[in-house]
């Protein structure tokens, strides 16, 4: 008789960039192996659902292609040449070319690089503890939230917003800026709940007709760029129309008049000019959300990847100020609860052993300093050394031309820690086995809700897969990096995290399984007061003084408009780049992550750009056809995909895909930039003005 497998469901946390950080539960089979993972319905904020991509994580965390052993290049950069050594080999290795370089120029020349491959305390940000105590140079983080951020904090003072539950208790969701059909599915959970139980009206604003949109039922597509134009037409009809709730802003905002006299003049006619919606649809938009006292927005990440993002999340922000929706329960406006956490991260990350005078560089502009850009070196040293985990800089980082072009150097040396051989880690002169979330230990947060959890080890890794805490400490042991960091567990770290931000210790919250953070409604809805020191919303925003942390000021941020409006500091089409360019999240990849799983790949195909009919028949192009886009920065060729739902002149390209996997090697962003974004630096990955031309032969064959 067959022996039944054992199957224990146990708890855990989804790790990856997504605000969604949805609760699971996993099937842990014969102590071994994963089976099913499924949403909680422990936690009120996943409420049982999980996106298809987490759902099929076995195919990932069993993945044959998966890397378990430490290697070594033997042949050409990127040739994908590699021997496999021992973890000892690896490391001395390692500490010897980090010394050595060093020694020739300084400790500053060498440059530890992560991102969001997890979202964990511990394997996300240990890597600044080697940094910090080794005084090696600092990382500055901007390809995803900085602009979003200070949108944000710029308004409310602080980054925390409604319960995001509120959605399934609100008349009107707003849905402005993000796709969370692709990227953060729980929204649409409690959105879809107030639509069912409350007859509510879900509204998606976006740049395209996305698989978010086609739920809505108001539906407002506009220009990339042009956010803050719509917001300022809808809110002269909201003034205009007496739907201003003039008590609530004289108490709750700091110039109610003002804002009111300098939306005088931007019209719903002068907001259709720019960002391309019909006078009819804005006006009707206004009307709704100043009918509709529980009115939630809902603001994302995607509408403020342009060089004027800032200024545009603020823009949508002050609408629920001007009509007062922050006084209802399901009214308001969330982003992110950053706020909430408080966690303390000094052991974590070596705070003690920060050194202010050394130099902080920018994540996103990675291709400029690997190719000795003076100014994005800080007018320092040139990176010699790379150590690079949590992230594939290769695909994902702007001007993919210049960075795939410092990776090429001969005289850099990169380790890289990772899961599977990425773009990034073929490039590498030693690759690392890395392990998945359910392989150890570590403390998360949900940005895109309010509560922390643990999420323990549940099976042990495959071959000889490390943690990044291991490697760290392996590290640290080889450089003479001493920190008490170094000799905790991970278990110890979060242990100690946890008790110096006041949240108890591991025991009590691996007990609570998700703690709910969320403050009380009054807190919630700053209905004492918002957390600027004169307790006021500000429709002006001070540029020049971010409530929220950051490397200093950037950009033209001098520029910046205070009150809300359309800053015309975007890359605008011209006649030389007609089309306007936005490289949009899909469904089944997550930035790269779930780019090697069988399931992702067959949903998502090929490269494509989406195109209006219209403009492919005035170019030529038939559906299906090989296009070539370019700009000053590159070019890329792909598969044009006919699609009705934007307004001409706009491109949509979907999902980072290798640079492999497009017609000629080069990914879609060949074509962003990585000029620092005003006031505090980040990546306008949605703002490239192009070309786009039917592909000629040589395109087709040029790899």
């Amino acid at each position: 008789m067959n022996q039944q497998p054992k199957i224990d469901i146990r708890h855990s946390t989804c790790p990856h960039d997504c605000p969604s950080a949805c609760a699971l539960d996993v099937e842990v089979i014969d102590g071994s192996t994963i089976g099913r993972v499924r949403g909680s319905k422990l936690q009120t904020y996943t409420a049982g659902v999980v996106c298809a991509k987490v759902a099929r994580y076995a195919e990932r965390i069993h993945h044959p292609d998966r890397l378990l052993f430490p290697l070594r290049r033997t042949g050409p950069k990127g040739s994908g040449q590699f021997e496999r050594i021992s973890w000892d080999q690896a490391l001395d290795e390692v500490a010897d070319r980090f010394n050595a370089a060093e020694r020739e120029f300084g400790a500053q020349s060498i440059w530890p690089y992560y991102y969001a491959g997890t979202m964990g305390v511990v394997m996300r940000d240990g890597i600044n503890r080697l940094a910090h105590v080794k005084k090696y140079s600092r990382f500055y983080s901007t390809i995803c939230a900085n602009i979003a951020r200070i949108g944000f904090a710029i308004g409310t003072g602080k980054i925390a917003g409604v319960d995001p539950r509120e959605m399934g208790v609100s008349d009107l969701i707003v849905i402005w800026g993000t796709n969370p059909v692709n990227t953060q599915v729980n929204v649409m959970t409690h959105a879809m709940r107030a639509r069912k139980e409350r007859g509510a009206k879900i509204a998606a604003i976006d740049v395209y007709n996305n698989d978010t949109m086609k739920q809505a039922d108001v539906k407002i597509i506009l220009r990339p760029g042009t956010d803050g134009a719509f917001a300022c037409g809808v809110m002269h009809v909201l003034f205009r129309e007496g739907y201003a709730d003039r008590s609530y802003i004289e108490r709750y905002t700091d110039c109610p008049a003002e804002l009111e006299a300098h939306l005088q003049s931007r019209t719903p006619q002068w907001a259709s000019s720019i960002c391309g919606v019909p006078v009819e649809e804005i006006e009707a938009f206004a009307r709704l959300v100043g009918q509709t006292k529980r009115s939630f927005f809902r603001l994302g990440y995607g509408f403020t990847r342009s060089r004027n993002g800032a200024a545009q999340m603020h823009a949508a922000l002050c609408i629920p100020a001007v009509t007062g929706a922050w006084q209802y329960e399901g009214g308001g406006a969330f982003f992110n609860n950053y706020a909430l956490w408080k966690f303390d991260e000094s052991i974590v990350e070596g705070h003690d052993a920060i050194d202010h005078t050394t130099r902080v560089l920018d994540q996103s502009q990675i291709g400029r300093i690997l190719t000795g850009d003076p100014e994005a070196l800080r007018h320092g040293p040139p990176v010699k050394a790379m150590l690079i985990q949590n992230t594939n800089p290769v695909t994902v980082a702007p001007e993919q031309t210049l960075v795939r072009r410092g990776f090429a150097r001969e005289d850099l040396f990169m380790v890289v820690h990772e899961q599977f051989m990425t773009e990034t880690a073929q490039m590498a002169d030693i690759v690392l086995p890395a392990t998945m979330f359910m392989e150890h230990d570590d403390l998360y947060y949900g940005g895109g809700h309010q509560h922390i959890s643990v999420g323990a080890k549940l099976i042990d890794p495959p071959g000889e897969c490390r943690s990044n805490h291991q490697v760290l400490q392996g590290l640290g042991r080889r450089l003479n990096a001493v920190h008490p960091g170094f000799d905790m567990s991970a278990r110890e770290l979060i242990d100690a995290t946890l008790k110096k931000s006041g949240h108890g210790d591991i025991e009590r919250l691996e007990a609570d399984l998700w703690r709910d953070l969320q403050p009380d409604f009054r807190t919630s809805h700053y209905l004492d007061g918002f957390a600027h020191a004169d307790g006021k919303f500000h429709f002006k925003a001070d540029w020049a003084h971010p409530p929220i942390g950051n490397a200093g000021l950037m950009g033209a941020w001098q520029q910046m408009p205070a009150l809300p409006d359309h800053w015309t500091i975007i890359e605008e089409a011209d006649e030389t780049h007609p089309f306007r360019l936005a490289t949009s999240p899909s469904r089944s990849f997550l930035n790269t992550t779930f780019n090697e799983t069988p399931g992702s790949q067959a949903r998502e195909g090929a490269p494509t750009v989406m195109i209006h009919p219209a403009d492919a028949a005035a170019l030529g192009i038939a559906d299906g056809d090989a296009v070539t886009l370019g700009n000053r920065r590159g070019e890329t060729t792909l598969t044009a995909k006919f699609f009705e739902g934007v307004r001409r002149g706009v491109l949509i390209a979907e999902s980072i895909h290798p640079n492999k996997s497009h017609i000629g090697g080069r990914g879609i962003n060949t074509l962003t930039g990585a000029t620092a974004v005003a006031p505090i630096g980040g990546a306008a990955f949605h703002d490239n003005s192009v070309w786009v031309k039917k592909a000629t032969p040589s395109a087709l064959h040029n790899t």
